[in-house]
């Protein structure tokens, strides 16, 4: 049997994803998430994380996007106060140890809401930076969390057995997930990242990818596993 992990990133980025989520939880395949602590939907998806208990919910830690919690993080951050671009977080151009200061103050956030965390993944896979990997194994054993899987040579305390991202622009098919049981061999753990969401205004001003997470969140509602294949309990 292949145990399958579907993780729906973003959770708190707005309602509207909160919500397209957590349809796709309850009337889909997704019983993973992960929650940015920096965004303006945080407080929903924690009322949202307390009623649907079946979720599994853990920390998206954040480099670039929105503000950070911490105001004393000077190389993560422009001149606006907001975090740097992709670009510049991938060049290497920060500061480990803000970053892990960051870091920690977001998962401490999330824990401060009484959740317990599944595991950590990151926005934009910046977990997956060589300067990181230092970083994210002390936040690993510090809170005794998985991680999701990069690159098999940095893998930390991985989450899963096979991570597959690319159920993303593109990638996001109709028989993606009828077809997946060809892709891997049996007995393993296998996560697939996911964007399912429902369109508000805070979506469209704060993200590129857009109109594909309802077409992902109907995909999600609408798919059927293969034989051989159960998700993950929670």
């Amino acid at each position: 049997m292949i145990q399958l992990i579907v993780n729906a990133d973003d959770f708190g980025l707005t309602r509207g994803v909160n919500y397209g989520i957590i349809d796709a939880h309850v009337n889909g395949l997704v019983n993973s998430t992960t929650m940015m602590m920096n965004m303006p939907g945080v407080e929903h998806a924690v009322q949202l994380a307390k009623e649907y208990k079946t979720l599994g919910v853990g920390v998206h830690l954040v480099l670039t996007a929105g503000k950070p919690l911490l105001s004393d993080v000077l190389s993560l951050v422009k001149k606006d106060g907001s975090f740097h671009s992709q670009s510049t977080v991938w060049e290497g151009r920060i500061d480990p140890y803000d970053a892990e200061r960051e870091w920690a103050a977001q998962i401490e956030k999330f824990l401060s809401y009484g959740l317990t965390p599944t595991h950590l993944d990151s926005h934009h896979h910046i977990h997956a930076l060589p300067i990181l990997h230092d970083v994210l194994e002390r936040l690993a054993e510090k809170y005794h969390l998985p991680v999701r899987r990069c690159e098999q040579e940095c893998a930390v305390r991985p989450f899963s057995d096979v991570f597959f991202h690319d159920f993303y622009g593109d990638g996001v098919t109709s028989d993606y997930f009828t077809k997946l049981n060809g892709r891997v061999q049996d007995g393993i753990t296998v996560e697939v990242m996911v964007h399912p969401a429902y369109i508000d205004a805070e979506l469209v001003k704060r993200s590129s990818y857009v109109m594909k997470r309802v077409e992902e969140l109907r995909i999600l509602t609408e798919s059927k596993l293969p034989s051989g294949m159960e998700l993950v309990k929670f």
